[in-house]
């Protein structure tokens, strides 16, 4: 018997077989749970992380912090009283660039929850109080503007007038080019206020980490009494090919990491972040504030040191170089004598000299 002929069913079509197919490993892991180590490669899960601080165990890369574990890392828990929290950041040149400013700043805002990119006020450091401000690097790369200047001077002068240690801790790619000149000007207003801390004898401490660079490096963050620096961080003025194109030298590897600039005596130390707190309390045991010198008031007048016044010196100054603008006057009775005392005369040229005592002389006989 012939076999039947197999016929196609009516209102089907050619469907092809899909076959089970494996899926490739994932490389990709949820970023809530696991961070990739950029030096090493190593995958880190974040709950472990963060008991370490964020410091990966197997090559020693430090993280990026944000400016609320700075705080918790430096200063004693629970002793930080931010101050000047309302202030933001304003459009004063309708910088337009991808988006508006004031839309960078709402994202920037809404990402990391702070109101720009430093928050500063004071604390306790194993007791001892101190006036802090942290720089976030999450907030628009940390750039300084206007905000951040003014945050850090106003903690430079809160230490200056409370004579209490000022730490600050930087975090910034430079100044922030959507306020233009605005933000260049903040380091002159930061830069003078520290030379008023540090002529006053307060202590200041700055921290360095990674990165600190362009605006802010060139300003406070190296001036500090004591510069501290966590390992491999990223420090200096410029990029290492702009800088090696200004100089058309080629520059020795990594020479922008704190080691570097450590070994050349830029930096007093570079600390681990594990011993950065024990590091801070150790120095502010040494360093202390000079004390103010004693104002002694004689009759009235203020004595202070240093005794150089600039007004009398320049007075006096003047009295003797600028010629006198007219004759002193006589005194009343014409010879600056007493009262009644009779006046001397005055010798003439024209005539002869008679006493003012005696009767006029007769003319002597000519023979």
């Amino acid at each position: 018997m012939p076999p039947v002929p197999r016929t196609r069913l009516e209102g089907w079509s050619d469907v092809p077989i899909k076959l089970p197919s494996f899926r490739p490993r994932r490389d990709a892991y949820p970023p809530d749970l696991w961070t990739k180590c950029p030096s090493c490669g190593e995958m880190l899960f974040n709950k472990q992380l963060d008991k370490v601080l964020r410091v990966c165990p197997s090559c020693g890369h430090h993280f990026r912090l944000s400016a609320a574990a700075r705080l918790d890392l430096v200063l004693d828990h629970g002793s930080f009283a931010e101050r000047d929290g309302g202030l933001e950041s304003e459009d004063p040149l309708g910088f337009v660039d991808q988006k508006g400013y004031p839309d960078r700043i709402a994202a920037a805002q809404l990402a990391t929850g702070m109101r720009d990119a430093a928050v500063w006020g004071t604390g306790l450091v194993d007791g001892r109080p101190v006036a802090i401000c942290v720089m976030d690097f999450g907030f628009m790369g940390g750039s300084m503007g206007a905000v951040v200047g003014e945050k850090v001077t106003r903690a430079t002068e809160h230490a200056l007038a409370e004579r209490i240690p000022l730490i600050v801790v930087s975090a910034s790619g430079g100044a922030r080019m959507q306020e233009g000149t605005l933000s260049l000007m903040q380091l002159a207003k930061t830069v003078s206020a520290l030379e008023r801390l540090r002529a006053a004898g307060v202590p200041f401490v700055s921290i360095l980490t990674d990165p600190t660079t362009g605006g802010v490096f060139a300003s406070y963050a190296v001036l500090g009494d004591v510069n501290i620096a966590e390992p491999n961080a990223l420090i200096g003025f410029a990029g290492a090919r702009v800088s090696a194109g200004t100089i058309a030298q080629e520059l020795p590897p990594g020479f922008q990491r704190s080691e570097f600039l450590y070994e050349h005596g830029f930096l007093d130390l570079v600390v681990h972040r594990s011993a950065l707190r024990d590091e801070v309390v150790g120095l502010l045991r040494y360093l202390v504030a000079r004390p103010q010198p004693v104002v002694e008031v004689i009759e009235g007048e203020p004595l202070a040191l240093p005794n150089f016044r600039p007004f009398s010196f320049l007075t006096n100054l003047a009295e003797r170089v600028l010629p006198p603008e007219s004759a002193p006057a006589a005194p009343p009775n014409g010879n600056g004598a007493g009262p009644g005392t009779p006046p001397t005369p005055t010798p003439s040229t024209s005539g002869p000299r008679e006493s003012s005592t005696s009767p006029p002389a007769e003319e002597a006989p000519r023979g």
